[in-house]
C-alpha cells in the first residue's frame, strides 16, 4: 500500500512518499489536493501519478515525525485555497462494538437508549446491502471544515464552553469531488475524531453540538488500503505514563455498515457533490476511554495506531481558559 504525507518548512509545502525510514519528495505539486486534481483530469490512477512523479530527494522521517526537523507534518489532506471547502463529517453506531459504548454513556435514559439501539439494529439488519442496492442510512454528523483539522503532534482543544474532550480512535475516508461532480476516494487515514462526551451524555440531542470540536488526521494518507479487518491500539498517556490502553478493531468485517453504504448516504446529497470540494469522513469508533471512566486532563497525550496505516497519530489535549465569554450579536439594521 502506498502512503504519502504533506509537510512544510514554513516557506514551502511538499508532498512526500513514505519510504521508511525516509520521505521521498514528489515533484510538481505542493498538496495532495493538487495530486487529486491532476489524477482526475488526466484520468490516471493516483498511485501511478505518484510513482511517475517521485524524486530521489529524501528527508529523514524520524526527524520530521518527532518534530526535530525544520519540516513539519501537516494533516494529510486539506483544501489549500479554501479551508471552508473541506467538509468534515462522520457516522456513528457503525461498529459492532459501538452500541455498547453508547449504551454505557446513556444508561440513565431509557428513551435515548431505545433510539440509539434502534438505529444500531437497523444497521445490523440492512447496513450492508447487496451490490447495486441501497441500504439503511447510518447516523450522520457534521464536525466542521479544515479550520478544525489538526495534524500529528498538534493539540486537540478543549474550549471554554466545552464540558469535556475525549479521543475517538477511527479510520477516516478522504475524498475529492471531480470536475463532473463525481466523488472519488483519495484514500484513508488514521483519525482521532475527538468529541465532548460529557455534553452528549446529558442528553442524546446534544450529539450535534458535542461534535463541533477540533479533530486530528494522519500522519499518513494510505492509498487503496485493505479495510476488511484492521487491528489497532489506542492509549492515553499522562506525565509520561500510560494510564489507559485498548486493543481495537475496525474495517468492514467489524462494522454493521459497509463503506459503500456509508459513502452513498453521504454523497447522495447534491450539496456534497460540488466539484472541487474535499471531504473527510470518520467511519466510527468501537472503544472510548470515556466509557472506561477516563477524563482527559491538560497535557494528556492521545495515541491512535492501526496496522498498515503508517506511523501512529499522536495529539495532546490543550485546555483553554475556563472562563466562558458571552457572544453578543448586534443588528445591522
Amino acid at each position: 500500500m502506498m502512503r504519502v504525507v504533506q509537510i512544510h518548512n514554513g516557506a514551502n509545502r511538499r508532498v512526500a512518499l513514505v519510504d521508511e525510514p525516509n520521505l521521498r519528495l514528489i515533484r510538481g505539486v505542493t498538496s495532495v489536493y493538487d495530486l487529486a486534481i491532476a489524477a482526475d483530469s488526466k484520468r490516471i490512477p493516483l498511485s501511478q501519478l505518484i510513482r511517475d512523479s517521485v524524486t530521489d530527494e529524501i528527508v529523514n522521517y524520524d526527524q520530521v515525525y518527532s518534530s526535530k526537523s525544520a519540516w513539519k507534518i501537516l494533516a494529510p489532506i486539506d483544501h489549500p485555497q479554501h479551508p471552508a471547502r473541506c467538509l468534515i463529517s462522520g457516522t456513528g453506531l457503525t461498529h459492532l462494538g459501538s452500541a455498547k459504548n453508547r449504551q454505557a454513556m446513556h444508561s440513565a435514559s431509557e428513551a435515548e437508549l431505545n433510539d440509539s439501539m434502534k438505529i444500531f439494529k437497523w444497521g445490523v439488519a440492512d447496513g450492508k446491502p447487496a451490490p447495486g442496492k441501497i441500504g439503511i442510512a447510518p447516523e450522520w454528523f457534521y464536525k466542521g471544515n479544515a479550520a478544525t483539522l489538526r495534524a500529528h503532534n498538534e493539540s486537540l482543544d478543549l474550549p471554554s464552553y466545552a464540558e469535556d474532550g475525549g479521543e475517538e480512535a477511527e479510520i477516516a475516508g478522504i475524498y475529492f469531488v471531480g470536475a463532473n461532480g463525481a466523488p472519488r476516494r483519495i484514500g484513508m487515514a488514521i483519525g482521532n475524531e475527538f468529541s465532548d462526551h460529557k455534553f452528549e451524555k446529558k442528553n442524546y440531542l446534544n450529539l450535534a453540538g458535542s461534535k463541533l470540536r477540533t479533530c486530528a488526521l494522519g500522519p499518513e494518507l494510505v492509498i487503496e488500503p485493505e479495510f476488511q479487518s484492521v487491528p489497532g491500539t489506542v492509549k492515553i498517556e499522562r506525565a509520561g505514563k500510560t494510564i489507559w490502553s485498548q486493543e481495537i478493531l475496525t474495517g468492514e468485517n467489524e462494522m454493521c455498515h459497509s463503506v459503500a453504504n456509508i459513502e452513498h448516504h453521504h454523497f447522495k446529497f447534491e450539496g456534497h457533490r460540488r466539484p472541487g470540494d474535499v471531504h473527510v469522513h470518520y467511519f466510527g469508533a468501537c472503544s472510548l476511554s470515556f466509557g472506561a471512566g477516563i477524563l482527559l486532563e491538560h497535557g494528556d497525550w492521545m495515541e491512535v495506531a492501526f496496522n498498515n496505516f503508517g506511523r501512529p497519530l499522536r495529539n495532546f489535549l490543550h485546555v483553554a481558559d475556563r472562563q466562558d465569554t458571552l457572544i453578543t450579536v448586534k443588528s445591522l439594521g
